[in-house]
């Protein structure tokens, strides 16, 4: 069965159609719930966030334009959700060192990795990706896993397309300075259980 788009569904939602709107949760709750829980870091607030936010794109659904594409307009409305969910818990979360973020070395980076196999390397980075506060995640998350534009980023987050730019290079070397601190803290585990034997 051919996919239906999603200004079909919309207006058949408009109509009353219950099934359309349910085929647009379909359709797109697995990146809701997705952009939610890198936010949160909690399953069960993103799923909440996740319905949260479907009914109140189906609330406003009237007001939506086609000026963008659905997705973004949607995946703003979960990002602002999952946000003031955030900020109404006030989740902390543990900061890098910022002497260690202005002072990484990409190369002493890549000598790090490559001295794990790739399992190491992918806990690694997911440890860290883990300590990042929820928006930063967010735009990781939206940036490489669902691979939506800077523009569409930007949209989203109502953030400005240079900012969004600046975001992430900042959150990049903030991975990068994370996973050295993680490196370096793994080394000197090793060397200290090596002279130990």
């Amino acid at each position: 069965m051919a996919e239906i788009n999603d200004e079909i569904l919309i207006q058949r939602t408009l109509r009353g159609d219950q099934f359309a709107f349910a085929q647009i949760v379909e359709k797109y709750k697995q990146t809701a719930f997705s952009i939610a829980y890198q936010i949160t870091g909690n399953r069960e607030d993103a799923e909440e966030i996740a319905m949260d936010a479907f009914v109140k794109a189906y609330q406003a659904l009237k007001g939506f334009k086609f000026e963008s594409k659905f997705s973004t307009w949607l995946y703003r409305i979960v990002y602002n959700t999952a946000i003031s969910k955030k900020r109404k818990k006030k989740m902390e979360f543990v900061a890098i060192d910022h002497h260690l973020i202005e002072n990484y070395s990409e190369d002493n980076f890549v000598a790090g990795l490559q001295m794990l196999d790739t399992d190491e390397q992918l806990k690694l980075v997911q440890h860290v990706l883990k300590s990042l506060p929820g928006d930063d995640a967010a735009l990781i998350n939206l940036f490489y896993n669902q691979q939506l534009n800077i523009e569409e980023i930007s949209h989203i987050t109502s953030l400005s397309v240079s900012n969004v730019k600046v975001k992430l290079h900042r959150i990049r070397k903030r991975i990068f300075a994370g996973v050295q601190l993680l490196l370096n803290q793994s080394t000197s585990t090793y060397e200290y259980k090596n002279s130990k034997s």
